[in-house]
């Protein structure tokens, strides 16, 4: 199985997808404010987890190429000419990288995870757009971002998570899952 668990995973989805576009990456765009004001604050390990993934080449900051593969791997090549924008709201020091104190910052400055986030990360699961998540939308997702995890696994990580045994995820349980190591900001 992967060493990310599902929850890692998504939560790490989510958060790219906010950096990529802090104010209003994750809108419904149905002018609806249910969901803004309730917010949940990631811990500095899972934060550092998202850093990661994003910072390929290991050497402590995140440029904007990598910036730009993570944007390209999840499908969201329409946002690569909004990086210099990011860069200079995220880039604090100006050396024209994000370094994990910046990216920290950034996410403090935004005021967590919102409900909203955690429903647009859904729907990016969701790709066939029928409130459910299956094994199958899982294995496409993490393959399009590199992760390396069988069918089989992704079928495990359903289940896990799968409260009601219908044999997908629902929004329900998704937001459950998604907020189990969160604390409510």
């Amino acid at each position: 199985m992967s060493k990310t668990s599902f929850l890692e995973l998504k939560y790490n989805l989510s958060k790219k997808k906010f950096l990529a576009k802090p104010s209003r990456m994750f809108s419904f765009g149905d002018g609806q404010n249910e969901g803004q004001t309730t917010a949940y604050q990631p811990n500095l390990v899972e934060l550092k987890k998202v850093f990661d993934k994003f910072d390929s080449n290991r050497d402590g900051k995140i440029s904007r190429e990598e910036y730009k593969a993570m944007l390209r791997a999840l499908g969201k090549e329409n946002m690569i000419k909004e990086v210099g924008k990011i860069f200079r709201v995220a880039d604090l020091d100006g050396d024209g990288y994000i370094d994990f104190n910046e990216f920290v910052e950034l996410h403090k400055k935004e005021g967590g995870v919102k409900t909203m986030d955690i429903q647009r990360a859904f729907r990016d699961f969701d790709a066939d757009g029928d409130g459910k998540i299956t094994a199958e939308e899982v294995f496409e997702l993490l393959k399009r971002i590199g992760e390396k995890c069988s069918l089989g696994d992704c079928r495990k990580m359903v289940r896990a998570v799968d409260a009601n045994g219908d044999g997908v995820i629902d929004m329900d349980e998704f937001i459950t899952m998604m907020t189990r190591t969160m604390k409510l900001g």
